[in-house]
């Protein structure tokens, strides 16, 4: 293997698109979605076929690796790889053409599925194919892996729906020019291959099992005389290893009009997958299994321990619907309901596609990992494979959750292996072993979608035996005689228990601020729950991603993804990559465009707390060293607020900020972004305010509930508190305030300021101490600004030590406006406003306290519409700071501005967050309003 240095100058000379050797490219390139790391020598992004082609030149002369990579959601280990990894996303992720006459697409390998699918869509076409990455995985990687998803008893496997591909190799030397390969010719072909079926033809008619889900291996028995040959099916499912694709042409489907879901429910999984081959002769789009230790939340399911997904197509919906009726009316199941409303088959759909990152925590917290996530056997064999399989794992003492492909045999699974100790590696490869051999004696396939990769492919002699195995090699010879490609993967491959991805990690927990409660105290768990699903690579919240991650659809750095924030932090525990721990600037870089937006907390299917790791990190990366300047004038925030209030200086201080020159100093000396307008602090704090009204009148009323008045509120945007007063009393609800002082904390976390945080939350808790009792008796507190109830709701009791029940009495009390008056006037009708309404969500809300009682309060005052997801792109500090602004405004472009734009007239524009309020008049000139203002003036109107 050749110099690192000499490698890197040789790409840089070669190669147009991007060169990156850094610790930061190279640490975001060790994993993908399996339990497998390896450690890369650098990146490259080329720009088009003729930089594959350069850069495997180089590479073949330095005796260099390569890996193909797409959006590295792969299962098996197939996208790592100690070479150069080539990442096809940045910019060979075309649609080239799109041929509705022939119903073809032609596209580059790092197209998004849902990219495509989209493109197709007003044609009524689809790619039939769809993993549940289906929003982010790449049509590269799809064809890599013969990739399937729920459609395919439908429509295939991915090789089904392939037409025609162009693949570079690394043979030798100037045999860099592409090859084409269709279906029914040798042309592209290595010399040899055709000789070498044609001596074996008896070993490929026997050696392969017929099944609709059979990945493993390569497809050889494509290239028979009656069968092709047909390369492009060879080289799907292929990992990489054969050839490098540039370009494909694939098949596109008729999509049905309209589509409804008959769910069955079972008394278990065992049950539904004995009845889920019955189902096929009515030729469902889809037959999907899962049992209810997957689903902790059963979302009105029919009655069951288990339950088949059966979707079915028609030209409207009453077809649709007819036809998914037809099948619950055959179906032998002990409840059934037919879905026929698209929103409410989105979030059952939902539920099946995050289960790949649900199923990593079983129902107790405990870690499962994948490693055989996709076993296929016979569909008639389905119901005694899983009995067996279950025993199987009784019998090494493990816990798993199978659900998946019924339709097609095919099974996914999370099990809870100890990859962390020796012995409980040991018995990671004797359950590998043992479990081999119990799928081959059903008649099955080791691989049913997510191909063999480093976790299965030792184990392919257990399927296809010695001589099949044999062939294997000589073929990956003939394609790759100097196993430049992906070596170790598929054939001659690495063991199944090297190289996992946990083993540098620190055995003992790291000293940390948060408590990580979900997590065991231990911060290197909570790092590990990102499985790299990457449902943070969704281009946008309007693609399904909910509010998360919107940095990387501002940038569409995988640094910047709450993944590759996770894979930086991983590595830095490892420390072989990113050497300098908590001081690491690589870490301290991509967090530094992290929103802290909470979204990642809710939307990701595992739970990473990126707002969190965040805060964790600031806090260790600038001990005893000077902060930015921004985190002590902004992270401090409360504390420059209550010296205005108490001097009475407000209007001077705004009436410096209006000045030019002095704001532009103000904003330069401490790392305000010029761009932004000063918030004007109000002449009236709430707080003052209030204790002029309660002295004129002395109000009372019903049941009490406590008003938070939080710093921006109460500073910023006094007249939200006052309305909320108008609202909450006319609906006989009497309110209090608590003492003076009090504080979230928010703005020191958000900086990272954890010390001060908790010193804030301390004296918080002291001074509400007389209030206590009350709040534990079950008044609410009311907490107007979303961002701060969330910090009251999680930062306070993740923060405080262990066992401090005051601040977990003070979270539960915790309740946005509208749970209140939900929660404690149940019965009070709010004035009806009848106006459309635009504007957001609150991320902070979405993750942390839910929108449901906002939802319902809106439709009884008639504001009619949906707030937009996404997040403002201000979130707090972050929008102020210097160097944030393109990104922030990004953010807002992504939902937030657009949403208002395309508003009917005279739309209410409704933003609950103090930030997304400034946001909208600092980048779209426009007032939003909290629901509590709205409301007021409609009362003050009757």
């Amino acid at each position: 293997m050749g110099n690192g240095d000499e490698l890197e100058r040789g790409l840089r000379r070669a190669v147009r698109g991007d060169v990156d050797f850094t610790r930061t490219a190279r640490a975001l390139a060790t994993m993908d979605a399996s339990n497998y790391r390896r450690v890369p020598r650098g990146t490259i992004a080329p720009r088009d076929a003729a930089d594959v082609a350069a850069a495997l030149a180089v590479c073949r002369e330095h005796g260099t690796p390569v890996v193909p990579r797409g959006a590295a959601t792969s299962i098996a280990g197939q996208a790592t790889g100690t070479g150069v990894v080539l990442d096809f996303t940045r910019y060979m992720n075309g649609l080239l053409d799109l041929d509705p006459g022939t119903r073809t697409a032609r596209v580059q390998p790092g197209l998004v599925l849902d990219t495509l699918r989209s493109a197709a869509a007003p044609h009524h076409l689809t790619f039939g194919p769809d993993p549940s990455t289906h929003s982010r995985c790449t049509l590269g990687g799809m064809i890599g892996n013969n990739s399937c998803g729920a459609h395919s008893v439908a429509w295939g496997t991915t090789a089904d729906n392939v037409r025609e591909l162009t693949v570079l190799t690394a043979a030798a030397p100037g045999a860099e020019e592409p090859r084409t390969l269709r279906p029914g010719t040798w042309t592209g072909a290595p010399e040899g291959l055709k000789d070498l079926v044609e001596r074996d033809l008896a070993l490929l008619r026997t050696g392969f099992p017929d099944l609709p889900r059979r990945i493993s291996g390569y497809a050889l028995d494509a290239l028979l005389p009656e069968r092709g040959p047909d390369l492009t099916r060879l080289l799907c499912g292929s990992e990489g290893t054969l050839g490098v694709l540039t370009e494909a042409t694939v098949r596109l489907v008729e999509a049905p009009r309209a589509r409804a879901l008959a769910v069955l429910g079972y008394t278990d999984e065992s049950a539904a997958a004995e009845a889920a081959p019955g189902l096929l002769p009515h030729h469902p789009l889809t037959v999907e299994g899962m049992a209810a230790d997957l689903v902790r939340d059963t979302h009105g399911l029919p009655r069951g321990g288990a339950w088949l997904f059966v979707e079915t197509g028609g030209a409207t919906a009453a077809e649709a619907q007819a036809h998914a009726t037809a099948i619950v009316r055959a179906a032998d199941c002990l409840d059934a309901a037919v879905v026929a409303d698209p929103a409410r088959q989105r979030t059952l759909w939902r539920v099946r596609e995050d289960a790949s990152g649900t199923a990593t925590r079983m129902p107790d917290g405990s870690e499962a990992w994948p490693g055989w996530e996709d076993c296929a056997v016979p569909p008639a064999r389905l119901g005694p494979y899983l009995r067996d399989f279950r025993a199987l794992l009784a019998e090494h003492g493990l816990r798993g959750t199978p659900y998946g492909h019924f339709g097609d045999g095919c099974i996914h699974v999370r099990i809870d292996f100890d990859l962390l100790t020796a012995p409980g590696v040991a018995r990671f490869r004797r359950f590998s072993e043992d479990l081999a051999e119990l799928v081959v004696a059903h008649g099955g396939s080791l691989s049913g979608e997510h191909g063999d990769g480093q976790a299965r492919a030792e184990l392919l002699p257990k399927m296809y035996g010695p001589d099949l195995v044999g062939l294997f090699a000589r073929v990956k010879d003939l394609w790759d005689p100097t196993g430049l490609l992906n070596p170790g993967i598929l054939v001659r491959p690495h063991p199944l228990d090297s190289h996992l991805r946990f083993a540098p990690l620190p055995r003992e927990p790291v000293d940390v601020a948060f408590g990580y409660p979900h997590d065991g105290g231990d911060f290197s768990a909570a790092v590990r729950r990102c499985v790299g699903v990457a449902k943070c690579r969704t281009p946008s919240a309007a693609s399904g991603g909910g509010v998360m991650c919107p940095s990387f659809r501002a940038t569409g750095e995988e640094e910047h993804s709450t993944r590759g924030r996770a894979r930086l932090l991983h590595e830095m525990l490892a420390g072989e990559v990113v050497e300098d721990g908590w001081r690491s600037v690589e870490v301290r870089d991509a967090l530094d465009l992290c929103l802290s937006c909470k979204g990642c907390r809710s939307d990701c299917p595992v739970g990473v707390d990126m707002a969190t790791y965040k805060a964790e990190f600031l806090h260790h990366h600038y001990a005893g060293r000077r902060r930015p300047a921004a985190h002590y004038v902004m992270g401090r925030l409360p504390r420059w607020l209550r010296a205005v209030a108490a001097t009475r200086t407000a209007r001077l201080v705004n009436l410096l900020a209006s000045v030019p020159p002095l704001a532009a100093l103000a904003k330069r000396l401490v790392g305000i972004e010029p761009r932004r307008a000063l918030p004007r602090v109000a002449p009236r704090t709430f707080r003052r305010w209030w204790g002029s009204r309660a002295v004129v009148s002395g109000h009372g009323g019903g049941r009490t509930v406590v008003l938070w008045p939080d710093t921006f509120t109460d500073h910023l945007s006094p007249s939200v508190a006052r309305a909320a007063v108008r609202v909450l009393e006319a609906a006989g609800l009497t309110v209090l305030l608590p003492p003076d002082g009090v504080c979230c904390g928010l703005t020191y976390v958000s900086t990272g300021q954890l010390d001060q945080a908790r010193a804030v939350q301390r004296r918080t808790l002291e001074r509400m101490e007389r209030m206590l009792p009350l709040l534990a008796a079950g008044t609410p507190l009311v907490v107007l600004e979303p961002s701060c109830a969330a910090a009251l709701r999680t930062d306070l009791v993740e923060l405080a030590p262990s066992g401090a029940p005051d601040a977990r009495v003070l979270a539960a009390s915790v309740r946005t406006f509208a749970q209140a008056l939900e929660e404690y006037a149940p019965h009070w009708e709010p004035p009806r406003v009848n106006r459309p309404v635009t504007g957001q969500t609150h991320c902070h809300q979405h993750a942390v306290l839910g929108d449901a009682a906002e939802r319902r309060l809106r439709a009884r005052a008639g504001l009619d519409g949906e707030l937009s997801g996404g997040c403002c792109g201000l979130a707090g500090n972050f929008g102020f700071e210097r160097g944030h602004y393109d990104v922030s405004s990004a953010c807002a472009e992504d939902q937030l501005l657009p949403a208002v734009r395309s508003a009917p007239e005279g739309a209410q524009i409704l933003a609950d967050g103090y930030s997304c309020r400034t946001q909208l008049e600092q980048l779209g000139g426009l007032r939003g309003r909290h629901l509590a203002e709205v409301l007021a003036e409609a009362l003050d109107r009757t």
